[in-house]
């Protein structure tokens, strides 16, 4: 063979390898990773709901990729945040429940050995920072600074007990670096306006960004500026109330969004910039939240409970009005963006890059076993797990630590209507030695804190 043509197979093989393929390999994107909180499957105007307009979120999914079959890592906040930021199944990094500020309530302690997504990118040269809710730790070494963020301006905590007061537990978690504040206003408006901020201070500087813009909203209370409501009943009369102060929250929020997106195009970077947008879970069903067609909600391990909206767009990368159904979870965002940005993916890493389905190619479905895990407290949970693993179309799902599990083929019925677990016995059997293979592994990741004094009081989710 010529020397040329050995070098067209070398330069072949090279793109095979990145998985870029045809297309040429394109420059290291900046990132904005959009995670909302609890906002259900069925809760976009481009996802379907009939009574709310989101159209800076709906742009953003005509202008990009669409994931049609996309999960959340856990039904829950800081377990989805654990797996999107460590490319891993959340409790193999010590977050099987939510953190929370007391330790009798507290379900996960984050491995402070786990590589995190920002410490990654921070050593290939991207400026790194987080807007917005934490939620992985509230004190060293699992503050947002010490896991690798250069820029912090946001919440450690969990929820907020008040959008105005951005008080936990009467406790104020706002930090800027590591400096407390007291910033008046909502926090929807404040981490948007802190998100333009941060891009403004990227506009002429060479290095490419990694900004992780974590809203709180829809999380409860939902407490939507007045307005919104106004307008919401104005627009769709008869409108329930508890479904009108919910709609209302969601469209301030799309606002925001909005608002973060312009700043991109006025700076110059939307060219440059990969945006990627989710929801952390499922929606919260008693205050009125939509999760499409499925079963369940914000907690449960039906497929409401973790089936989530999410879209991604990089001009000139990924085509307009694209869609996929290929089975994602959060987990896979984290090694996703490694590859883009050139920075090593750990040992270790669970989740798998999607940046074939981002440039237009298919990505073979590997047949992986995805576990689902959550750990909770209170009454109804003491302390104990509840699993679902889906492998192909088949998932065995236990939603409560004290019930039976149950199969559902969610080719056939997506609304796991129909319990197949006596008539397919094989096919729960095979799962059940898939979940106990990963729990065996995850029964070596504490879950919680080394000892420190107590506080008194009580949280929830």
């Amino acid at each position: 063979m010529t020397s040329l043509g050995m070098l067209g197979l070398a330069l072949m093989a090279m793109f095979v390898r990145s998985g870029i393929g045809a297309r040429e390999a394109p420059d290291r994107p900046n990132v904005l990773m959009i995670l909302v909180d609890d906002l259900g499957f069925g809760d976009l105007s481009s996802f379907g709901a009939p009574d709310l307009q989101t159209p800076n979120i709906d742009a953003l999914v005509a202008s990009g990729l669409r994931f049609s079959n996309a999960y959340a890592n856990c039904p829950v906040c800081s377990p989805t945040r654990a797996a999107l930021l460590s490319g891993r199944t959340p409790d193999l990094v010590g977050v099987p429940g939510v953190i929370r500020t007391h330790k009798w309530n507290n379900w996960g302690y984050l491995d402070p050995d786990v590589p995190l997504l920002p410490a990654l990118l921070r050593e290939v040269g991207y400026h790194t920072a987080i807007v917005g809710k934490w939620h992985l730790g509230l004190e060293s070494p699992n503050t947002p600074g010490e896991r690798g963020f250069d820029h912090v301006h946001g919440f450690l905590g969990d929820m907020m007990d008040d959008y105005y007061t951005h008080r936990r537990h009467d406790i104020n978690y706002m930090r800027l670096g590591d400096t407390e504040i007291d910033p008046e206003g909502h926090a929807t408006d404040l981490f948007s306006d802190w998100a333009i901020d941060y891009l403004n201070s990227r506009k002429d500087e060479p290095n490419p960004f990694f900004l992780y813009l974590a809203y709180n909203a829809p999380h409860t209370p939902i407490q939507p500026p007045e307005d919104w409501v106004d307008r919401v009943r104005r627009r769709e009369p008869g409108i329930d109330e508890k479904r009108a102060r919910l709609v209302a929250l969601i469209e301030h929020l799309d606002d925001g969004i909005g608002r973060v997106f312009r700043a991109l195009d006025a700076n110059g970077q939307a060219e440059s910039t990969l945006v990627v947008f989710a929801s952390d879970n499922g929606g919260q069903l008693d205050v009125g939240a939509r999760c499409g067609p499925y079963r369940g909600g914000k907690g449960d391990l039906y497929e409401g409970g973790i089936r989530i909206p999410m879209a991604a767009r990089w001009p000139g990368q990924i085509t307009p009005g694209s869609s996929t159904d290929h089975v994602t979870l959060t987990m896979d965002l984290m090694p996703t963006v490694c590859e883009l940005a050139g920075a090593t993916i750990p040992a270790g890493t669970t989740g798998r890059s999607l940046v074939p389905l981002l440039l237009g190619r298919s990505l073979p479905e590997d047949n992986r076993a995805l576990v689902f895990v959550r750990r909770e407290g209170g009454p109804r949970y003491l302390g104990q797990d509840y699993f679902a693993i889906r492998q192909g179309p088949w998932k065995l799902v236990q939603n409560h630590p004290f019930e039976p599990f149950q199969l559902y083929n969610l080719d056939a019925d997506p609304r796991e209507t129909q319990n197949l677990i006596k008539q397919e016995p094989s096919k729960a059997q095979l799962l059940s030695q898939a979940l106990m293979m990963h729990l065996q592994q995850a029964g070596q990741v504490p879950w919680q804190r080394p000892e420190r004094p107590e506080a008194d009081g009580g949280g929830s989710n």
